[in-house]
């Protein structure tokens, strides 16, 4: 029991840990210094460095998707939908779903990776000890950052997506590019694109905070570092699907 005991409290106290820490990041916003060059910065690492990966995802998402539904379509004699079905599959749940895994496999680790090294070389202890605030450096610019690029990306690999449907509808299914174009445009509503553009917003949230959790509360040296990383990846992809779920059924409540 004392196993279990000592294991329960670790949980609870990361849960409490991972809490402070997020409203404080989050309180952080609101009040200076902002240290914009920073944010440039982590916009430049997370948003252009993450879309040679996005946009093959999104490619041969899309071109998969259109492979798939053309031949389920073809039974019922209606390929003509292909490119609706891409659409609506791609903006409101393959899009945010895979661009933030993809941008969690890359980020979060890159995030627990970089500030686990600072914790291990004590940087973060001679930052406080200069009066700097390392939630205030080094959390904050990478919460805004990625809550400003993680949706574009979504945008993106949304679009490149559709791209990658029209190549296999186009070249293997050999359907007409004006029936897929207008299927697909007719199909798209305000609902698809809310939905698809709130769920990276709350994404972004559970790349930056999770990899930074981890980075900030790595022990044990390089090791340390090095298993900081994997739970960093693991917990940013579950919870990214867990709430993919609880996001997708409240919004369904709203607007039903």
């Amino acid at each position: 029991m004392g196993v279990v005991d000592d294991f329960a409290k670790q949980q609870v106290l990361a849960v409490q840990e991972f809490t402070l820490l997020s409203v404080r990041a989050f309180h952080n916003l609101f009040r200076p210094p902002h240290y914009f060059t920073d944010i440039i910065r982590q916009m430049d690492f997370i948003g252009f460095g993450s879309l040679p990966i996005v946009i093959l995802t999104g490619f041969f998402t899309g071109a998969v998707l259109a492979l798939q539904m053309a031949k389920t379509l073809t039974t019922f004699g209606e390929t003509s939908l292909t490119g609706q079905l891409v659409i609506l599959s791609l903006v409101r749940e393959l899009g945010p779903v895979l661009t933030s895994l993809m941008v969690a496999g890359r980020n979060s680790s890159g995030i627990a990776s970089e500030l686990g090294s600072m914790v291990v070389s004590e940087q973060i202890d001679a930052m406080r000890a200069l009066g700097t605030d390392p939630i205030q450096k080094l959390v904050t610019p990478r919460l805004i950052a990625t809550v400003i690029m993680l949706p574009m990306l979504t945008i993106i690999s949304d679009f490149i997506g559709l791209l990658g449907g029209f190549a296999t509808s186009f070249f293997i299914i050999r359907l007409n590019p004006s029936q897929y174009w207008y299927s697909a445009y007719q199909a798209l509503e305000f609902e698809d694109v809310f939905q698809g553009l709130l769920k990276p917003f709350v994404f972004a949230f559970i790349v930056a905070l999770v990899g930074c959790y981890y980075g900030l509360t790595t022990k044990g040296g390089t090791q340390g570092v090095g298993r900081a990383t994997t739970q960093a990846v693991v917990a940013a992809s579950v919870l990214i699907l867990t709430c993919d779920f609880f996001v997708t059924k409240i919004i369904l409540w709203m607007l039903g």
